[in-house]
């Protein structure tokens, strides 16, 4: 192996040291760096913008439809694993098997965390669903960035879903050439996964055969379906076949990916505790200068240029320079393009200690539990917490948010216990852990965009202070935009909220709002003075892109219908004497305060002479707003307190929040309809817009009084962010509730989604329920320092003598 000419490791010589840091945009990209230019594109490329990343706590792996599904949503910075109050709302989603939303939310986040649910149809079928959440900043890097996590929902109303075949050994068999591909004449490791119908890996072993049959390599898996062989390719045209045994009766056989007559290969050595060495061949004699970027997360640790000579090189990296999690080891060639690519998983050296103790061993039905729960050495940790029964439909914990940062957000595909790779010691734990990055491919974004000589705008901004409403004003009849008109939306409310938006040169208008819950009706409209024609078209706030990761497997199992019986029986009772208790919701603190703040003429007009005809109200007692009548109709001047002087044209004005360019139909609005009348007796800046005053008219239940829109203007039904649903537990805390007859068959005794801990004990309480059993108790959580941790354990509950 030929001696690296020159080791840079990042952070030291010819300008690197500027790679660690977060400057602004552009600083260190337009600066040349010793790998020809390949590192600084990639500072440049991580610059653009901080990786946001969500984690869900979700209740329990296995829902029933009909029951709510809880969860607490946590917001970091993906690189360091900080919590990150970047977004103000989340969008969480449920896929089925097909990618086709059945439920959708938005979520409200507050310093990096925010809580929802969602009440599962009765009608759901059975199933295998995807649990994704994103943000608006999340959307600029694709699907594969979001949080996806799979739940099983089970209908045990009726037998929906595919029932389980006698036949169920269908097999899925890959290969994974080490650095991407296998090249003729160079020796290379290739790592394989088996995995059954259910997506869980199959221990198999078995034979290389070369193209005239002969064997040139034996294997085994080590765990979970997934092992490697070593052996070197003799032709680039003939193919090679692997013959694997999965027990004594089934032979399978899959060919292995093609071999190149040219290319590069890589190989990866626990060379120390503390160093890797990456050795590179090539089918290439010339001398050349090869690099190797190490990133995490996008975020560069490593940066190495070395000579290859005679078709040999190598690198070594210091373990300590790489960050905790999966690191991306890219080797490029001296024309800056990347040949060789594999994954490194260094397990966290730090995780949150979440310490929780149970004040007794075993409980009675309907007993009060206490747990302490603290965080030691951390001054604060945000933590959410669930207890459920155990029983034989609950399949595996979901994972973690510490597995799940670390670990599974870097890999594409599902990863079968990933507690092994942080808890199991030893080299076969280490050698796993390898197998599992070698089966995990590429990167999931393309060097080409990383590498190119401009970087493309992002299309989504954050949304700091919740959903951002998107509309596109076009030319009526056409597809063609309409650019720089002031565009207004509103919803029909006693509570004002206006916002306007000027139109840019696609036609895209966007509005920020604020406070707004629960479903409501939009209305957007353009000035009709700009234009009087164009159509408005509101936009969809959530992704149309999927990842390209296979549904999850599912089926019914016939042994587990009595199961299915008895937990429909426990929903059903659930249902009948607790469900009212499911829809109540947490009412959010409502800023009554109009948008224009205090008025300086409030009206009442119940306490004044009630007049049939808008125009005499104005006349008689409202001082501050003129009256004249024109060729085309009606028109209000506001008098100007500050100038003295009346303002030649319209005001703004509004009805229950919604402007009214018309004033003829306003004025012909029986005045006994308004209870409230409001002027603003100067000009009015509102964000892009100057208004000649401000003239509000409320109705008593703020619903526009039957007030004829106009034709043009787009109303539309608007879902804002979710309301909190209050989680309901019996308390058994007098003796008459212990008492009482209604059966209490909870299968979730708790849930919370909000402790705040620290190094002092904190006291949870909560009450068992009638069914005896074993309850697994979840808590997992992040400090405010990044540290991730999780913590399971099992409550017993007997039977009552």
């Amino acid at each position: 192996m030929a001696v690296p000419e020159k080791i840079l490791p990042f952070g030291a010589g010819r300008g690197l040291l500027l790679l660690g840091l977060w400057l602004a945009a552009g600083t260190a990209a337009g600066q040349a760096d010793s790998l020809g230019g390949i590192a600084g594109k990639f500072v440049r490329y991580e610059q653009r913008g901080p990786q946001e990343k969500l984690f869900l706590h979700l209740d329990r792996p296995l829902y029933l439809s009909g029951e709510t599904m809880w969860f607490k949503v946590y917001a970091l910075d993906g690189t360091a694993a900080k919590p990150l109050a970047l977004s103000g709302v989340a969008y969480v989603e449920v896929l089925n098997a097909a990618h086709r939303p059945v439920l959708q939310g938005k979520i409200a986040l507050a310093n990096a965390t925010g809580q929802g649910s969602f009440l599962l149809p009765a009608s759901l079928a059975s199933g295998a669903y995807t649990v994704r959440a994103y943000t608006s900043w999340m959307k600029n890097f694709g699907p594969d960035a979001y949080f996806q996590a799979a739940v099983t929902v089970i209908n045990t109303a009726g037998a929906s879903g595919p029932a389980a075949g006698k036949d169920s050994a269908a097999y899925d068999v890959q290969f994974f050439p080490e650095g991407g591909n296998l090249v003729q004449g160079l020796r290379s490791k290739v790592a394989f996964k088996v995995t059954g119908r259910t997506g869980a890996g199959v221990a198999a072993e078995g034979t290389v055969l070369g193209p005239d049959g002969a064997v040139v390599a034996r294997f085994a898996t080590l765990r979970l379906g997934m092992g490697t062989f070593s052996f070197t390719p003799a032709a680039a045209k003939a193919g090679y076949t692997a013959v694997l045994r999965l027990g004594p009766q089934r032979t399978i056989s899959r060919k292995l990916p093609p071999v190149y007559e040219q290319g590069y290969v890589m190989r990866l050595e626990n060379s120390s505790p503390d160093h890797l060495t990456l050795v590179v061949n090539a089918t290439t004699t010339q001398p050349e200068t090869i690099y190797l970027l190490a990133h995490s997360r996008q975020k560069m640790a490593v940066a190495l240029q070395a000579q290859l000579i005679n078709g040999q090189s190598g690198f070594v990296i210091d373990k300590s320079q790489l960050l905790a999690g999966v690191s991306h080891l890219t080797v490029f060639n001296s024309r800056q393009q990347p040949v060789c690519e594999r994954l490194y998983f260094q397990p966290p050296a730090h995780a949150l200690d979440i310490v929780a103790r149970a004040d007794r061993p075993q409980y009675a039905p309907r007993a009060k539990v206490s747990l302490q729960v603290a965080t030691p050495g951390q001054p604060r940790a945000s933590l959410s917490m669930a207890v459920y029964r155990l029983d034989s439909l609950n399949q595996a914990p979901a994972v973690a948010i510490d597995r799940y940062l670390w670990l599974t957000a870097d890999l594409k595909g599902a990863v079968e216990t990933p507690d092994y790779y942080f808890t199991a010691p030893g080299p076969e734990a280490a050698e796993a852990a390898d197998n599992l990055m070698l089966t995990q491919g590429w990167s999931r974004f393309r060097w080409a965009d990383v590498l190119a000589a401009s970087l493309p705008p992002l299309e989504y901004r954050p949304e700091p202070d919740g959903p951002v409403v998107q509309a596109r004003l076009t030319q009526a009849g056409a597809d063609r935009p309409r650019a720089g008109v002031m565009t207004y939306l509103s919803s029909p409310s006693r509570i004002i909220r206006l916002n306007n938006s000027l139109s840019n040169a696609n036609g895209l208008v966007q509005f920020e709002l604020h406070g707004s819950y629960g479903p409501q009706e939009l209305v957007l409209q353009a000035d009709p003075q700009q234009d009087s024609t164009g159509q408005l078209a509101l936009l969809n706030p959530f992704s149309t892109q999927f990842s390209a990761a296979p549904p999850v497997p599912f089926r019914l199992a016939p042994r587990f219908l009595p199961d299915y019986a008895k937990r429909h029986l426990q929903q059903q009772a659930q249902g009948v004497y607790f469900g009212k208790y499911r829809s109540r919701f947490v009412v959010p603190p409502a800023d009554s305060l109009a948008f224009y703040g205090t008025p300086d003429e409030t009206y009442l007009l119940d306490k004044y002479t009630r007049f049939k005809v808008l125009e005499e109200v104005l006349r008689e007692y409202v001082p501050g707003v003129l009256v004249k009548i024109r060729k085309d109709g009606f028109h209000l001047m506001v008098v100007d307190r500050t100038d003295k002087t009346i303002l030649k044209e319209n005001p703004m004005v509004l009805l229950d929040g919604v402007p009214v360019f018309n004033l003829n139909k306003l004025m012909a609005l029986s005045p006994l309809k308004i209870q409230k009348l409001e002027v603003m007796d100067n000009r009015y800046f509102h964000g892009l817009a100057i208004y000649n005053g401000l003239v509000s008219f409320t109705t008593y239940r703020g619903d526009l009084a039957g007030f004829p829109l106009d034709p043009r203007v787009l109303v539309q039904q608007y879902e804002g962010v979710q309301r909190q649903r209050e989680f309901y537990a019996p308390r058994y805390d007098t003796p008459q509730a212990a008492q009482s007859r209604l059966p209490d068959l909870r299968n979730l005794l708790y849930w919370n989604p909000d402790i705040t801990t620290g190094p002092d004990a904190r006291p949870v309480d909560f009450y068992t329920g009638d069914q005896a059993g074993r309850y697994l108790v979840v808590l997992q959580g992040l400090s405010a320092t990044g540290l991730a941790g999780s913590t399971r354990f099992v409550l017993e509950v007997k039977p009552a003598l």
